[in-house]
C-alpha cells in the first residue's frame, strides 16, 4: 500500500507494478487521481498551459495499481490497516502486508499576523487555478477603476520567497500580466503593473548554485521585478502588505511561497521524526517497523553523499527515492536485495519564462535561450505522460495571445493558506471571497 501519489509515491507504484508483473495486489490512496507535476505549475497560473496538461492520469498510467481515492487520517501500525475519508466524506479501512508512506508537504507558516487570512499559497492545482483567475480578475478591475490609487493597488502584486518556486511564480506572473496589459485598452498608457519579490536570504535561489541566481535577478529585474532581498512581511491586511523596513505596499494579491513543510498526518503517527520529518534509515525504512518505508518530503533520509544531513525536500529525491522504496519493498518479500538511496544531484533548472531560463545541467553553467531549451526538454523527458500536449500548448503561446478570461471556479476561501490539503479546493463552508 502507497500513501500518496506526489513524486515519491507515483514512481513507487510504477516501479512496484512493472516488478510485481501482476504476482502482488498494488494500492495507491490519494485524494486525487492524477499525479500533478509541479514544476510546471506556474505555467498554468500564467495561462501557458491548462490544468489537465500537467495531470497525469493514475488509472491510466499505472497498469496493476489499483487506485483508492481518499485521504488518510490515521494508520494503526500494530494492525496494520490505514484509516482514510473519501472525496464523499465516507470512512474506510484497509489492511497492508507492507506500507509506503509518501504523504508529501504543505505550505510552510509564519508567525506574521494576517497572512493566514490574506496570503495564497502555491503547492496545489486548486491555488494555481485561483492565482490565475485572480490575477485576470485584478487587472480588468484595474481597467474599470477611476481612482489611482486603486488601480496601483490592483496592479500591484507581492510574492514571498524567492527560492525554486516563488522566482518562478513572479517569473511567469510578470510576463503574464504584461499580455493582459496589452490587451485592455483601459491599461495600456497606465504604467507597468508592479511585481515584488521578497526574501530574508541575501539573493535569489539562496539554496541554489550562485551562477543561477545571478541569472535569474538579471532577467527579473529586466522585466521590471523589484526584488527585495533581506527583507520580509511583518503584517498583511485586506489593503496590502507592511514590511519590516517599515514600508507599507498597498497591493490585494500576497502569494506566500516560503517552503514547505511535512504533511501533518507525519506527527499524529506516534514515529520519531527529524525536524517533522519521519526517520527512515539509509533503505527508506521506518526504524523498529520493518513492514514501513517512508520517502519524498515526509521523510528525512540520510543523504549519503553529506554524511550527518538529510536530503533536501525537492522532486529530483522524491522521484528516485521513490524507485529504491519500490526496490526495498520488493527485496523485503524475497525478490531482489535493499538497495541504500544514494544520489548526487545532477543540476537544477529553473524556467524564467519565454525563451529565458537558468540551468546548470550535470553542473555546466547555462543562461538564455540555450538553458530554456534544455529546461523545457527536461521537463518533457521527465512527464510520465502528457508530453505531445504540453509541447501543443507551448507551441501555441508562443503564436497566439494569452486568453485574457477569469472563470470564478475556484473562490478564495477554497484555498486557504494554512490547510492540510493544498492539492483538494474547499467545497463546503468557508467564508466569501473579497473583490
Amino acid at each position: 500500500m502507497i500513501v500518496g501519489a506526489g513524486f515519491a509515491g507515483y514512481e513507487c507504484a510504477r516501479t512496484l507494478s512493472r516488478q510485481a508483473k501482476g504476482a502482488a495486489e498494488i494500492v495507491l490512496i490519494n485524494p486525487n487521481d492524477y499525479f500533478l507535476y509541479v514544476p510546471l505549475l506556474p505555467e498554468v497560473a500564467a495561462g501557458i498551459l491548462e490544468p489537465r496538461r500537467i495531470s497525469v492520469s493514475l488509472t491510466g498510467t499505472l497498469p496493476g495499481v489499483r487506485l483508492v481515492l481518499g485521504e488518510v487520517h490515521d494508520v494503526d501500525f500494530d494492525a496494520r490497516r490505514v484509516d482514510y475519508t473519501d472525496p464523499e466524506d465516507r470512512d474506510g479501512s484497509l489492511t497492508y502486508d507492507r506500507l509506503v508512506l509518501t504523504v508529501g508537504s504543505v505550505n510552510k507558516l509564519l508567525p506574521v499576523p494576517g497572512v493566514a487570512e490574506h496570503a495564497h499559497g502555491f503547492r496545489g492545482m486548486p491555488e494555481a487555478l485561483y492565482l490565475r483567475d485572480h490575477i485576470t480578475r485584478q487587472m480588468e478591475l484595474a481597467g474599470a477603476a477611476e481612482d489611482p490609487a486603486e488601480r496601483a493597488a490592483r496592479t500591484t502584486f507581492v510574492v514571498v520567497g524567492a527560492g525554486y518556486t516563488g522566482t518562478e511564480v513572479t517569473a511567469q506572473g510578470a510576463r503574464f500580466t504584461d499580455s493582459l496589459v496589452r490587451q485592455n485598452t483601459a491599461l495600456r498608457d497606465g504604467p507597468r503593473p508592479r511585481w515584488l519579490l521578497l526574501d530574508i536570504a541575501d539573493r535569489l535561489l539562496p539554496e541554489l548554485d550562485e551562477r543561477l541566481s545571478r541569472t535569474a535577478d538579471r532577467v527579473l529585474r529586466a522585466r521590471g521585478v523589484e526584488i527585495r532581498t533581506r527583507t520580509s512581511v511583518k503584517e498583511a491586511t485586506m489593503d496590502g502588505v507592511l514590511l519590516d523596513d517599515g514600508e507599507f505596499v498597498s497591493s490585494r494579491s500576497l502569494i506566500w511561497c516560503v517552503g514547505v513543510r511535512p504533511d501533518p498526518l507525519v506527527s499524529s503517527l506516534g514515529l520519531p521524526t527529524d525536524k517533522g520529518r519521519l526517520c527512515v534509515d539509509k533503505f527508506l525504512g521506518v526504524p523498529g517497523r520493518p513492514e514501513v518505508f517512508a520517502c519524498g518530503d515526509a521523510a528525512a533520509v540520510p543523504d549519503l553523499t553529506r554524511p550527518g544531513e538529510t536530503t533536501p525536500m525537492t522532486a529530483q529525491h522524491a522521484q528516485r527515492q521513490g524507485k529504491v522504496a519500490a526496490r526495498n519493498v520488493a527485496a523485503s518479500c524475497g525478490q531482489g536485495t535493499p538497495r541504500a538511496y544514494e544520489h548526487h544531484d545532477l543540476g537544477f533548472m529553473v524556467d524564467l519564462g519565454g525563451i529565458q531560463a537558468a540551468a546548470n545541467p550535470l553542473h555546466i553553467p547555462l543562461s538564455g535561450p540555450l538553458a530554456g531549451a534544455v529546461t523545457r526538454g527536461y521537463h518533457l523527458m521527465a512527464m510520465p505522460g502528457n508530453r505531445i500536449r504540453v509541447a501543443a500548448d507551448w507551441f501555441l503561446d508562443a503564436v497566439l495571445p494569452r486568453q485574457a478570461v477569469q472563470l470564478g471556479l475556484v473562490r478564495s476561501w477554497s484555498v486557504p493558506l494554512d490547510t492540510e490539503t493544498p492539492e483538494v479546493a474547499r467545497v463546503a463552508g468557508g467564508r466569501p471571497e473579497r473583490a
